[in-house]
């Protein structure tokens, strides 16, 4: 979800210029997966579980405050 040449190296959802912070900050807000879309462009549905997915890894991490 990583690369030095995008974004300057912020994780990304895979597959798209989204920034996984990005993605949660839409989320914390409310916005639903149709939100992002609307407002953004086209969206894979599949990348919300992922973006997810990583920020829990993320955030069990022991070196990782919370």
């Amino acid at each position: 979800m990583t690369n030095p040449e995008r974004l300057g190296g912020k994780a990304t959802s895979r597959g798209t210029r989204f920034s996984v912070s990005f993605v949660l900050s839409c989320l914390a807000e409310g916005m639903s997966y149709e939100d992002i879309v609307r407002e953004y462009s086209e969206f894979p549905r599949e990348s919300i579980p992922d973006v997810l997915r990583f920020a829990a890894e993320l955030t069990d991490r022991r070196d990782v405050a919370a």
